[in-house]
């Protein structure tokens, strides 16, 4: 039996027990992600469909979600199903490589909370293993794929840790890619930043570089900036 973990203000994000949880990384990038002028948008990784169906709350657009596991692909399609926007949002079991090479379309935008870490060690189940390492899809293909099929006005979004953030900018920038946006996400305070949320185009930019702090230096209590950000989406905020 799915049971309810993260709640939209209109329905329920069901989680499956043996699924990857929904966590803030992805519930940042869908809140956070720039959608003006995305009409087609395309969502690497879904997972639980969370950021398909949070961007598809934020817009009109018309969004087709992927992912490698099949597990995931059946936890995104109960969660669509039971959502508002099911009409808008399409779901295919399949990897990015094979995608980009079989797709006709062009996307106004490609987000991704794309697996974080290479060459560490593995999770103990194979599927967050998949969920977690890049074993399967490097962030440089994540950008030199996706620009393939990106519109000339199209964007790419996505949230990584600091490290592997910062040399996806690079490879951006030797693909000559323009850096929108760099956010520096501190979850507390008093604590160093852990992700970046990123923001590429095809057009040259000068990147704003900005930062967000989730908690103050107490549990559970949020920033003025992380409640506006995100309480469209939760409960309880």
């Amino acid at each position: 039996m799915a049971n309810p973990y993260f709640k939209f203000k209109k329905f329920t994000v069901f989680q499956d027990k043996c699924a990857m949880k929904v966590g803030v990384d992805g519930v940042l990038l869908g809140a956070w992600t720039p959608l003006e002028n995305s009409i087609h948008i395309l969502d690497v990784g879904t997972g639980t469909g969370l950021i398909s169906m949070m961007l598809a709350q934020r817009s009109n657009a018309f969004i087709d979600a992927i992912d490698i596991d099949k597990q995931a692909i059946l936890q995104a399609q109960q969660n669509i199903n039971s959502s508002p926007w099911r009409n808008r949002i399409q779901l295919s079991e399949i990897s990015f490589q094979e995608y980009v090479q079989k797709t006709a379309s062009n996307y106004d935008l490609i987000v991704s909370n794309p697996p974080y870490f290479v060459n560490s060690l593995k999770a103990p189940s194979a599927s967050r293993t998949q969920a977690r390492h890049a074993d399967t899809l490097f962030h440089s293909e994540l950008i030199e794929l996706g620009n393939q099929i990106l519109k000339p006005t199209g964007n790419i979004c996505l949230i990584l840790p600091v490290k592997e953030g910062l040399k996806c900018y690079l490879h951006a920038l030797e693909l000559n890619m323009g850096c929108q946006q760099v956010v520096f996400v501190y979850p507390r305070v008093d604590l160093p930043a852990k992700r970046l949320l990123l923001h590429f185009s095809k057009k040259d930019a000068v990147t704003r570089v900005s930062k967000l702090v989730i908690e103050t230096r107490n549990r559970h209590q949020y920033t003025p900036e992380f409640n506006a950000l995100v309480s469209d989406f939760y409960l309880n905020l």
